[in-house]
Order: structure tokens, then sequence, then C-alpha cells
């Protein structure tokens, strides 16, 4: 038998011929993997979520430059239930801590002990119980990065009380947002790998099947953190981007083995010789993985159209990972597989009919069997399973995009306590602050008149003179409740609208209020244009894999349509609390923009993933029998359970992230869950059949030059043109005899 192989195949077959070179190569980069990209953890940022570009982020680099870091950056707060501040025993307590702050790291530090406050701000430093205090901590690093570097030294000092003493403030919270974020998806990943082990046994029915893409996974893993690590000499790189780029590695990595896997065991079960299956499988499954991880390689390119560093380094990590990923799928495993053998099939468990490449009768198939149902009345189920999702996405319209903070960490967590107690139980600690930063020649009388005036603003509690200097003055705006309410971002709003005092020539206004108004302006400033680099960048690569201009176009289009409906999910589940009793979590009442970004992006891609494995096959079954309605069918039979398994793997991982005690964590883990599970049900299993019924032969319309340069550069699975034997099945159905089921 001659097969004609696309050079897909022939990276297979090389593959197999150097496998010893291959696995060697691999076991050596996987042990300085291990080795050097595990410290990437020292490398990356703790910050990384503000528009470095915007008004809020220019006022705090004008500020500083000019007159220097003068803000809280830590809070201290000491309580005792025994003992008073006035008692001699917790006044020495506090002093002593204060006394031995490291002076190089400490810019200043305020203690209600301090001789020269007035009573007013010696009183408020004292809570109302008179059983606590807090020292206002200001760190001397030069910039952002350094000060969260120095917190770990001062933070040691601080805690060495014999005291009740919680540390706060943006630094602090920043802090252990980043290091719980670190510490929970490391547990998270060996919680889930057991997990995957055994349900990929189940799925296979044999404990070295099962294996296998374990493997690969593992490999991701170690391939994503060194991948990551050398992204942080050319680019800021968020920890957070390790949190996500890790676990949809490994996710990635399990499914693309999955899929090799079981084309394997399908090539092998046809009595190809190894290297022949192996060929063939890089060939065509392979080769729809490639198409694939570009998919949602293009996907994660979109976040680079975000200003903020965050976004950007997660793009950049997730285009490097699913690079990474398809490598390991396309070389390493195929060279395993040529090891492995015929031993894939090695210690087995007796599941009959359950695993995903078993030898089916495809006219009885349950995936058959539901795709004739649903394509005996397309129009009913579209309409249901469309109604269902737009159910579901109206709860977008009640989204309200707040900012990240204390509220995202634990009740228990030190920084959330220290924060809140500020609010609760001190008379003015809770207060939020916008910098304003008047530029130019301001006389001080001018300058009084201009902070009287922003005084009398609704929703501001106070404003004054901070500092002055050559050209430049620092003017504080104070304001109770939460950043990220209506009501401060109206305060934002009516501070950069009051008139200039006189002889100003910029005023910039900053702060956390500030900053999470240009961040959604910034995000939604850059929406338009990142919708339009993935979609038409994803209708191009669909086309080249379907040779079609409608199945393109109805791929974005039902993406758009469970992408919605997810995020509806989203928004009802966490800023309403829908899941709160559920996953243990406090309703913020609103969501970070930062994070439907992400799953929006995310979601899409993996969705696309999807749409690939599902219709290139379809069209491998289209081109052998030229019966759309049979191939619908046939295709869903020898996918489904594939895609439902992959699907299932991904949603594990993705769950492992959910459980963390992070609520962003929780958002993203739980939101691409939910995203998952409605494209594999519902789209995948429901809508693509019944629209393809619909539509019959106008899924497959190619105009004739648009033809042509699709013979010329296509790429989908099946390509490769052979005489092979069939499965063992029954005859395949034409679309007459399935309408007749």
């Amino acid at each position: 038998m001659r097969t004609h192989m696309g050079i897909f195949g022939r990276l297979g077959l090389a593959a197999h011929r150097r496998r010893w070179w291959v696995l060697v190569a691999t076991a050596l980069f996987a042990a300085f993997a291990a080795v050097w990209g595990s410290a990437v953890f020292s490398d990356v940022s703790e910050s990384g979520f503000e528009d470095p570009d915007s008004e809020s982020a220019r006022a705090v680099r004008v500020l500083e430059d000019e007159l220097g870091h003068d803000d809280v950056d830590v809070v201290a707060v000491y309580r005792s239930d025994e003992m008073r501040v006035d008692n001699p025993s917790f006044a020495a307590a506090v002093e002593r801590v204060v006394d031995a702050l490291p002076e190089d790291a400490v810019a200043e530090a305020d203690t209600y002990l301090d001789e020269d406050l007035g009573e007013t701000e010696r009183g408020m430093l004292v809570s109302e119980d008179m059983h606590a205090t807090y020292v206002p901590v200001t760190l001397s690093g030069a910039d952002h990065t350094e000060r969260l570097h120095q917190y770990d030294e001062v933070a040691e000092v601080l805690e060495s009380s014999q005291l009740d003493v919680h540390l706060g403030g943006p630094v602090a919270v920043e802090s252990e947002l980043s290091a719980t974020a670190e510490s929970d998806v490391v547990r998270a990943e060996l919680v889930t790998l057991p997990i995957l082990l055994l349900l990929l046994v189940l799925i296979f029915g044999g404990l070295i099947a099962g294996l296998v893409p374990l493997a690969v996974g593992g490999l991701a893993i170690l391939g994503s953190l060194t991948a990551l690590r050398a992204l942080t000499y050319v680019t800021e790189v968020s920890v957070f981007a390790i949190n996500v780029a890790t676990i949809l590695g490994l996710g990635l990595a399990i499914d693309y083995g999955l899929f090799l896997v079981s084309r394997f065991r399908e090539e092998t079960g046809r009595g190809r010789p190894i290297a022949e299956a192996v060929g063939r499988t890089v060939d065509t499954a392979g080769r729809t993985v490639a198409f694939s991880g570009v998919t949602v390689g293009i996907a994660f390119a979109g976040l680079l159209f975000f200003p903020q560093p965050i976004l950007q380094s997660i793009g950049w990590g997730g285009i490097a990972v699913v690079a990474f990923d398809l490598v390991a799928a396309l070389v390493f495993l195929p060279a395993l597989l040529s090891v492995v053998g015929p031993r894939i099939d090695s210690l087995r468990i007796p599941l009959p009919r359950r695993t995903v490449t078993g030898a089916l009768h495809e006219r009885a198939g349950g995936w058959a069997r539901l795709a004739r149902t649903v394509m005996r009345g397309p129009a009913v189920s579209l309409v249901a399973v469309g109604g269902v999702l737009l159910v579901f996405g109206s709860g977008l319209a009640s989204a309200q995009l707040g900012s990240t903070d204390q509220r995202y960490l634990p009740e228990d967590a030190g920084s959330r306590i220290a924060t809140e107690s500020l609010t609760d139980d001190f008379p003015a600690g809770g207060l939020g602050r916008l910098h304003v930063a008047v530029v130019g020649d301001v006389a001080e009388d001018d300058l009084e008149d201009y902070a009287e005036r922003l005084a009398d603003l609704p929703e501001a509690a106070l404003a004054s003179v901070e500092r002055t200097g050559d050209g430049i003055a620092h003017v504080l705006v104070a304001y109770e409740g939460a950043s990220d309410s209506p009501e401060i971002e109206g305060l934002v709003a009516d501070v950069r609208s009051a008139p200039l005092p006189e002889g100003a020539e910029e005023v910039l206004v900053g702060g956390v209020a500030a900053m999470q108004t240009d961040n959604v302006a910034a995000i939604v400033e850059a929406v338009p244009v990142t919708v339009a680099f993935v979609a038409t960048a994803t209708l191009l690569l669909l086309f080249l894999a379907f040779g079609s201009v409608v199945l393109p176009v109805k791929a974005v289009l039902m993406g758009a349509l469970s992408l919605s409906a997810s995020l509806g999910l989203v928004v009802w589940g966490f800023q309403e609390g829908a899941f709160a009793a559920v996953l243990g979590f406090d309703a913020v009442g609103t969501i970070d923009p930062t994070y439907l970004v992400l799953i929006t992006i995310v979601s899409f891609g993996l969705a696309m993933d999807y749409e690939l494995f599902l219709l290139s096959r379809v069209r491998e079954e289209y081109l052998r029998s030229g019966d759309n309605t049979a191939s619908v069918a046939l295709g869903l039979q020898r996918t489904g359970r594939i895609i439902t398994s992959a699907a299932l793997l991904l949603v594990v991982v993705l769950l492992a992230m959910g459980t963390s005690g992070l609520l962003f964590l929780k958002v993203i883990g739980i939101g691409l869950a939910l995203a998952v599970v409605v494209d594999a049900t519902l789209v995948r299993a429901v809508m693509v059949p019944a629209t393809m019924r619909l539509l019959g032969g106008a899924n497959w319309w190619l105009p004739r030059p648009l033809r042509w340069v699709h013979d010329r550069i296509g790429i989908s699975e099946g390509g490769g043109e052979e005489d092979e034997p069939e499965l063992p099945a029954a005859p395949r159905p034409t679309g007459r005899e399935l309408e007749r089921i």
C-alpha cells in the first residue's frame, strides 16, 4: 500500500527515523528546564494591571520624578484585645518594631507615639475602641518594582511583634495576591496530574496509552516555565501569566496528545506498520493539531493590542507556550509513539465500547445517533439551543466593571483583614485618595482656591495641597467608598473636568480610582482592533483548513454566540454572587474587565480549536463520499468521544485553577471551564450539525479563484491521497438513508 504524505507526514517519518535522538534531546531539555525554567518566579513582575501611558500613570510618574515617592505602601495594623493603645506595654511593642525597620528600605513610618503629631492626626491612627493602631509605611524604592522587592524585608520586621498584626496597603495586597497565585497554581497542577492520569486510563482503556499524553503534558509544564523565563529577558512577564500559561499549556498539550494517540491507535488498528502509522497520524491529526495551535496562538496574539502589561505578557506567554506544545506534540510525541509502537495498547482495562478509539458500528454509535436526531429537526434544534445561549448571554447587560483589590483575596488573608480594618475600625483610615499633579507656575493662593473647589465636588471628603516644587504641585483629594463604584468614577470625571488654576499648564489625575477609569477606557478602545485582528486571522485559517467560505463565517459567529453565553454566566455567577455559596467567596459587586478580556480571548481560541477538530474530520468524510448529511453524522461519530474527552480533561485542569482561594483565579478558571462545557456540548453537538444540515451543500461553497488558492496552500485533516482500508464498520449511510432513520 502506498501512501502519499505531505509536509506533516514527512515530519512524522523524520521523527520516527530519529526517534532515539529526539527522546535523548527531550530528556536533556527536560533536565535543563527543571533547573533553569523553574527559576522563572524570581524574574517575573507582580504588577502590570495599569496602562503605562494612561493619565493616571503619567500623574504618578510626574509626581514621583519631581517630588519623590510619598504615598503609603504598607499599613501595619496592631491590635490587642487585652490592652489599650495607652498601655505602656502596647506602646513599647509598637515602638520596638518601628525602631527595628531597615533605614535603607523605609522612607517614612508614622506612629501615634510621634511627638510632632497633632491631636487630630494622632487620633486618626488609633481605632475607635482604643485597642488597635496602624502604622503607615512609605518605602524608599525608586519605582514600584523595587518597592515590591523591599516589602519582604520590611514585612518580616513589622510582623515581629507579640501583638496581633496584619499587613495591608497596596504593596502588601499585591504581594499576597501574587504569592497566593503562585502557590495555588503549583498545588493545582500537583492535584490535577493524578486525576488526569486516571481519566486518560479510563478514556483509552489502558495504562500505557493514558501515560503517553500525560508525558506530553508534563513536558509542556517544563517547557512553559522555560519559555516564560526566556521572555523575561525581552519583556515584562507578569506572575499571573505563569498561572494562566502553565495551566492552559498543560491542558492543551494533553488535548493534543489525546488526538494524536487516538489517531495512532486508529491507524495501527488498520494494520499499518509503525512507521507508516506515525507518518499518517502526523499527516492527518498532526496537521489539524498544528492549525489548531496556530488558531489558539492567534487568539493569544489578540492580547497584545491591550496596553496593560499583564495582558501583553499573558499574550506573549500564551504564544510561546502554544508553540512549545506544538513542538512537543509534533516532534516528541511521534518519536515516543515510534518507540512504544504496539505496546500502546498494553496493560489494557476491560472497558468494552468505552474507549475513544474502539471499533464501533458507525451507524449505531451514540454520536451518530445524536447527529441524526438533531438533523431530523435542525431548525427546532438551532432555535432551542440558540435561545438558551441568548438567555445565558443576557447576563452581560448587567456587568459592572471594577478593579482587583483586597476583595479578591480570601477572607482570612492578612492584607485583606488589615486593609478592611482601616475602613471599619479607624475614623479616616479607609479614605481613598486621588493624586492630582498640577504642572505649571501656580501661585500658592490659586492652589488653595483650586483645592477648595475640588473639596466641594460631590463625593469628595476633603482636598488639600500636599507638596509643592518647582513648577509642580501635588493636590490630594480624599473620598469614601469603593474605588470602582459609579460615584467615585464620577468624582474622577469631575476632578478632570474642573477648571484649571491660573498658571497651570496641565493637570493630571492619578490614584486607584483614576487608574480603574483609565483601564476600562483603554480596554474599550482596544477591543475593536483586537476583534478585527482575531476574526480576520481566524477566518483565513479556517478557510485554509476547510476549503469553504461559509464554514469559517459560521464558526466565528457560533463562537461569538457561545462566548457571550459563557461571559453572561460569569457575570451572573461572580458579580451577582450566584456561585458564591458553592465556590466559597464574597461577591464583590463588580468584575475586573481584565479577566473578561482574558476569558474572551482564550475561550474563543479553544472554541475554534474544537471546531477545527470536528469539521476537519467532517470534511475528510465529505471528500470521500460527497454526502453532506452523512459526513456530518460520521464526522461527529468519529470525533465526538475524542472532543468530549479532551474537553473533560481541560475542564479538570481549569476547575483546579478555580479551586484557588483567589477570586480572580476562580473567575478565570471557572469562566473558561464554563466556556469549554458550553462549546463542547450545546454548540459542537447540536448547533454545528443543525446548521450544517440546514446549509446543505452550501457548507462547501467556494468560488473558483479561492478554490485555486486552497488547492495549493489549503491544510486540512485527511489531505493526503491514499488507498486505505476501511475501519471495521458497516457500509456508510447516505444522507437519504439518514433521513429515513
